[in-house]
């Protein structure tokens, strides 16, 4: 009997089976559809010995001490800045867009003091901010909108960024100094042995016990469990009972090089010219010594496996209404990017993963305080079948 079976081994599925067998000393099953733990974030050594991650690249950033801190008892770290360039009118350009951005594109030589004017004369008034092309183009005008965002938002989301919410783009920022940092946050680093290793780490208690290549169906009734996290995709958990919810997918095109370095920066970005979005180098992320270097093409799809939730409106719509079955189903909670539609960085995932916990925690000792207050004669129900403890989206992204 297993005091909670979890449904998917990524970080929130893995991070809830940690806290639950270490903190509480519960029984954890946690299993996966797949052949390896990681969720996503897996990666391992290709037949050539290079570290490669299978499902893109995976850098983590954050500003959340309590997430770094905590992941830092499975893991070592070694300190990393990501940089990304954009290969547009022929050349490559730091993104998000810079001084150095502007300057190299435009052959001038604006200073921080003067970009930030130029900036002004060419962004365009939009009332209200409604879409991601809204968005743009009033930081950046149409011409850059053109140039770096139009094209590569078509080919990732197959639509128009006039089609989608402004949260698309809002999330890249402009810089009016040289700083070519993809990321700012206080937290930046890669695990040290690769992710793998760190969620081997995490699934390491004796009181945790992984299955692979398992769909939940196949054990329902057949393993005895108290209560569920599932974070698998909520539609599916109710049999599609409003429609599937729509995502976007990726074709990940691996090649191993005989060259030791490839690209100039750990990721090249081609919003116009190709099929692909951009080529990662992984080199950079992981720091590995290789004579050999391995890079990975990615090719967005309207089919595949779920990895973007499509932030339109009906949606939205068609999710609210799975949310409100979620929250009314007893002895299951729903976390994660897939249980909560909702696109989360890793470390987003982590502290969702940690506030549950510490709900279910509080769940667990008033349940414990009320059996002593008042003991059943007859034995207690399984916990979850009294309560309606069903959620979704347990704590706000950090």
């Amino acid at each position: 009997m297993f005091d909670y079976l979890i449904v998917g081994a990524g970080f929130a599925g893995s991070v809830l089976a940690e806290r639950l067998a270490s903190q509480l000393n519960r029984k954890v099953l946690i299993i996966d559809r797949r052949n390896h733990i990681a969720g996503n974030a897996y990666d391992h050594y290709n037949e050539e010995g290079v570290l490669v991650h299978k499902y893109g690249p995976h850098i983590f950033h954050t500003n959340s001490k309590e997430v770094f801190e905590y992941l830092s008892r499975f893991t070592a770290w070694r300190p990393y800045e990501h940089r990304v360039l954009a290969s547009v009118d022929g050349q490559l350009v730091p993104i998000p867009i810079n001084l150095d951005t502007i300057n190299k594109l435009y052959g001038l030589n604006l200073t921080a003091f003067d970009v930030d004017g130029f900036f002004k004369s060419v962004a365009e008034e939009v009332l209200p901010v409604r879409t991601s092309e809204d968005v743009v183009v009033s930081r950046v005008g149409r011409e850059l909108y053109e140039k770096f965002f139009r094209n590569y938002t078509r080919k990732q989301w197959g639509m128009d960024p006039s089609e989608l919410d402004k949260s698309v783009t809002s999330r890249v920022p402009v810089r009016t100094n040289r700083d070519d940092r993809y990321f700012t946050d206080t937290y930046q680093a890669m695990p040290l042995h690769g992710y793998t290793a760190m969620f081997e780490k995490l699934l390491a208690h004796p009181n945790i016990k992984i299955m692979l290549n398992t769909d939940y169906h196949e054990i329902l009734g057949l393993i005895p469990f108290r209560e569920m996290v599932y974070t698998g995709p909520v539609d599916e958990y109710f049999g599609f009972k409003y429609g599937k919810l729509r995502y976007r997918s990726l074709e990940f095109r691996h090649e191993t090089l005989d060259k030791s370095v490839h690209l100039p920066a750990a990721v090249v970005n081609y919003p116009n010219e190709h099929a692909y979005t951009r080529i990662t180098e992984f080199k950079y992320l992981t720091g590995q010594q290789h004579p050999k270097t391995s890079i990975v093409y990615e090719y967005p799809q309207a089919e595949g496996d779920p990895y973007y939730p499509v932030p339109r409106p009906e949606n939205a719509a068609i999710y609210n209404k799975y949310k409100k079955l979620a929250d009314a189903t007893p002895g299951v909670y729903f976390v994660g990017r897939l249980a909560t539609y909702k696109y989360y960085n890793m470390d987003q995932v982590v502290a969702q993963a940690l506030t549950l916990f510490r709900k279910i925690a509080e769940l667990e000792r008033s349940e414990l305080l009320d059996s002593v207050k008042k003991p059943r004669p007859n034995g207690s129900k399984q916990h979850g079948a009294e309560l309606n403890i069903g959620k979704s989206g347990y704590g706000e992204a950090v």
